[in-house]
């Protein structure tokens, strides 16, 4: 019983693909554990970014709140200064 060389060839080459075959349905599922891996963390963040935005909405409004309040007595510190100064022109004027 002789074994012909390209019978030979061609059977090491089913061999190989079928053997290539296997890896690759193992590293599909593989994969596919990954993606539903991803999916769920990527669901995570996003459910604790949406309980996040209440608190960022609320700190906004305090700086907004806390801005506008320092414009004004910045407002009225300005005005007081400008009054001080507007009398001391007329007291000089005068004299």
């Amino acid at each position: 019983m002789t074994i012909n060389l390209s019978d030979f060839l061609l059977s090491q080459l089913f061999i190989a693909l079928i053997v290539l075959v296997i890896v690759l349905i193992v590293l599909g599922i593989k994969l596919i554990r990954v993606v539903g891996k991803v999916e769920n963390t990527i669901d995570d963040v996003n459910n604790k970014l949406s309980q996040t935005s209440g608190l960022f909405n609320i700190a906004e409004k305090t700086g907004d709140f806390v801005d506008g309040v320092s414009d004004k007595i910045i407002m009225a510190i300005t005005n007081l200064i400008g009054r001080f100064v507007n009398r001391r022109k007329g007291n000089d004027i005068d004299e």
